[in-house]
């Protein structure tokens, strides 16, 4: 027999996902009133900028981006079209392609940056202590999301101040 999750379970998953939900739409209409695009820009960019050579294959991207991102293709197209990112051809396979990131890529990166450490602040930041922070960090361990990644994320954010 399989066994249920106990009310206190169910109770946590739905704040999880209520709050995941306002956050994320608190954090997009922040970056919106600041002049910026969405918050999925500012993650492709931050991978591609991390890549050893500021650049990735579609899929490696799609699997590095933070926040769901079901339409990679789409987003790769609109940051090429603004001239933020560049297609590459792979040279050893003809058929592949990379995505790299161009200055103007980087510049909007930089400026988003601090926008969205403003923002992280306003909505986490502020409501928790660090010591809260680092146990929820542990908590949300436990379920298997590290928060190692997301620490370098935030340390790329505070730099960007």
């Amino acid at each position: 027999m399989k066994r249920k999750p106990s009310t206190e379970a169910t109770a946590a998953w739905i704040r999880l996902m209520r709050i995941q939900s306002r956050v994320l739409d608190a954090v997009e209409q922040d970056l919106k009133k600041a002049g910026f695009p969405p918050l999925a820009w500012y993650d492709a960019l931050v991978e591609l900028s991390r890549a050893p050579s500021g650049e990735l294959r579609p899929v490696e991207l799609e699997k590095q981006m933070l926040i769901p991102q079901y339409s990679t293709s789409r987003l790769i197209d609109r940051l090429v079209d603004e001239g933020l990112a560049a297609r590459r051809e792979c040279k050893i396979d003809k058929r592949g392609q990379f995505v790299e990131i161009t200055e103007a890529g980087r510049e909007l990166q930089k400026r988003m940056g601090s926008a969205y450490s403003a923002t992280i602040e306003k909505h986490v930041g502020s409501k928790l202590s660090d010591a809260d922070a680092a146990k929820l960090c542990a908590l949300l361990d436990r379920l298997g999301c590290s928060c190692d990644a997301v620490q370098a994320a935030g340390k790329d954010a505070a730099a960007a101040r």
